[in-house]
């Protein structure tokens, strides 16, 4: 069996020619700082789901924004892939925006918070202790 699939070596190429492409060819000034996450090709090659961030922006009104310049950019960054890229055929390429970065600092927030009231009722313990 094959160490990496042909769907996961095209994703990786997609996802470095994007990133690229992204901040260095789309002038729109309404895109933040974008940054590709991940990208998942569909087993016949069809279709490329990409997943991006955006760095210091967690507003839901941005995040569409900058949805929708990509995906108005899409026609012109499919033709750049396919000039930079040997594929008979270049993916159709869907955007979505990925929450797992927010959703894992919000998480590690959280442990963080936790574990310090948790130290805060041992440092009570302590003085109650002592006192007695």
């Amino acid at each position: 069996m094959r160490e990496f699939k042909r769907t996961d070596r095209v994703a990786d190429q997609l996802q470095q020619e994007l990133a690229v492409l992204i901040q260095r060819e789309i002038k729109d000034p309404r895109l933040g700082m974008v940054t590709v996450s991940a990208v998942k090709v569909s087993r016949d090659l069809g279709y490329a789901d990409i997943y991006i961030t955006l760095l210091g922006e967690n507003d839901a009104a941005r995040i569409d924004e900058n949805l929708k310049v990509l995906r108005h950019a899409r026609g012109f960054l499919r033709s750049q892939i396919a000039n930079r890229v040997k594929l008979r055929h270049v993916p159709e390429l869907r955007f979505h925006y990925d929450e797992s970065v927010v959703r894992g600092q919000r998480l590690s927030s959280l442990i963080d918070e936790a574990v310090a009231d948790d130290r805060r009722r041992h440092d009570d313990d302590d003085a109650e202790d002592e006192v007695r």
